[in-house]
């Protein structure tokens, strides 16, 4: 098959126009077949009106063989002459007759100069027509006396040379009529492929402009592809607009621990935090420390979702109490939620179950706990719940009386490397939350932000009765 949709269109429409002329052909052979049939039948019963006359001037059944054959003497050669009499078969040539006219079917109450036709196969195998005419002889009709007139079957060769003649004309018109239509549906199709695959091969760069949507043209296959087609590059546009602030990112996260480093390294080396003591000795290190763990913090928050997102995470789900990991979620911040004035308290419904990976639903309550001390007030509350959903699914709760989400920033909340505001993310990775939702939905739940009034927000984790084994 060819390898453009235009030459394949036009093959279509060739094997198409071809299968419908020769069911055209078929139609009208058959049809003009009939026709020279009946033109022949209709012509030996013309040519028999004479040779009734001459019979009628028959005296008697027995002159009938004479004058058979020199009435045939006056035909055509290919013309034969017989008649029916009572049960006998009269032949104008001498020896058996070529063809058994017997069998002509004539009905007693057929008048005179009534005609029968059709078709008998001769005793050599060829096809011949035939003009029957019932004879009345003085008042009554005898045996009865009838005139049969045959000729070869050309009806077939006839047909086809009218077809002949015929076909050349209509298979112009055929090709005047198709071709423009196959050129305007191959154009109709072939035209919008060729924008889509001029806009793949101007797809922007990174760090360039976006480029603007296609408009959807051509059939609805078509219109559907260009569809996709647009939704794959604004796709990949935002996806780029990600890759920037997660390098922007990144870049901010890594340059505050490194300036600390960088800086106490140097007054270790340089001896002014030799000078201060063993007091600024230690503090160089602890500073060098706590920096160096935030960069580890962000490496493996890094790494979280590479292997979230290309299925690396292998769950391993076990029974679980959700009471005691909020329980034990918030003995774990206590110190810090303590440091910062920060009322924090866990709330569980009595009686929970639940089938999940240990070690993620600790990093789940852990994100979201570390997410909203961050941005929780002094004096200000924290409440972690794990309340009973739908279905026997288990939903961790986390809300804070904080500064809440911006406006138009609930949708995106999730998202990889989004930041709505810093405010929100604190000095964090700014990766937490989509940790957190892709755990979730690693498990088969999944997770959602809301605001409170007046203000504040909450982040529901709802994860199945049993999670799904990966």
């Amino acid at each position: 098959m060819p390898d453009r949709v235009s030459s394949r269109i036009a093959i279509a429409f060739a094997v198409v126009g071809l299968v419908a002329a020769l069911a055209v052909g078929a139609g009208l052979f058959v049809g003009l077949r009939a026709l020279h049939q009946e033109a022949t039948i209709s012509a030996l019963g013309d040519v028999a009106q004479p040779v009734l006359a001459r019979i009628r001037a028959i005296g008697a059944l027995t002159d009938l063989r004479p004058a058979l054959a020199a009435l045939k003497a006056e035909l055509r050669p290919e013309i034969g002459l017989y008649a029916i009499a009572g049960d006998r078969v009269v032949t104008a040539d001498v020896g058996e007759a070529a063809v058994d006219v017997a069998a002509i079917e004539l009905g007693r109450d057929l008048t005179a100069g009534a005609l029968v036709g059709g078709g008998l196969t001769a005793k050599d195998g060829s096809r011949v027509l035939y003009s029957a005419t019932v004879v009345r002889r003085e008042g009554v009709v005898i045996g009865p006396l009838a005139i049969v007139l045959t000729a070869p079957d050309a009806s077939g060769a006839q047909a086809l040379r009218d077809l002949l003649r015929v076909l050349p004309g209509v298979a112009l018109v055929t090709a005047i009529i198709a071709i423009p239509i196959a050129w305007l549906l191959a154009r109709s199709i072939t035209r919008p492929l060729r924008r889509l695959t001029e806009a793949t091969l101007v797809v922007p760069a990174a760090g360039s402009a976006p480029s603007p949507p296609l408009v959807p043209e051509g059939p609805r296959e078509i219109r559907e592809l260009t569809h996709r087609f647009n939704a794959m590059t604004a796709e990949l546009d935002r996806i780029r607009v990600e890759e920037r602030d997660l390098l922007a990112n990144i870049r901010h996260d890594l340059r505050t621990p490194l300036t600390v480093v960088s800086g106490f390294a140097e007054a270790l080396r340089d001896g002014t935090a030799a000078a201060a003591g063993p007091e600024g000795a230690g503090r160089a290190g602890e500073a060098i420390a706590q920096e160096a763990e935030r960069m580890g913090r962000l490496i493996e928050d890094l790494r979280s979702i590479d292997e979230l997102g290309t299925g690396g995470v292998a769950l391993r789900p076990e029974a679980l109490d959700p009471g005691a990991l909020a329980a034990e979620a918030v003995a774990r911040f206590a110190p810090r939620a303590a440091a910062g004035g920060v009322e924090l308290r866990a709330e569980a419904d009595a009686g929970l179950s639940l089938a999940a990976d240990h070690a993620a639903v600790e990093r789940i309550l852990g994100n979201l706990i570390d997410n909203a001390l961050s941005v929780a007030r002094d004096g200000g509350r924290v409440l972690v719940e794990a309340r009973l959903a739908a279905e026997g699914a288990v939903a961790f709760r986390v809300s804070d009386d904080g500064p809440g989400f911006p406006a138009g920033s609930l949708d995106r909340a999730f998202d990889r490397f989004y930041r709505a505001d810093p405010a929100r993310t604190g000095p964090g990775t700014g990766l937490g939350l989509s940790i957190v939702r892709a755990l979730a939905r690693a498990h088969g739940g999944d997770a959602v932000a809301e605001n409170l009034a007046p203000s504040g927000a909450r982040i529901t984790v709802t994860l199945p009765a049993v999670a799904r084994a990966t």
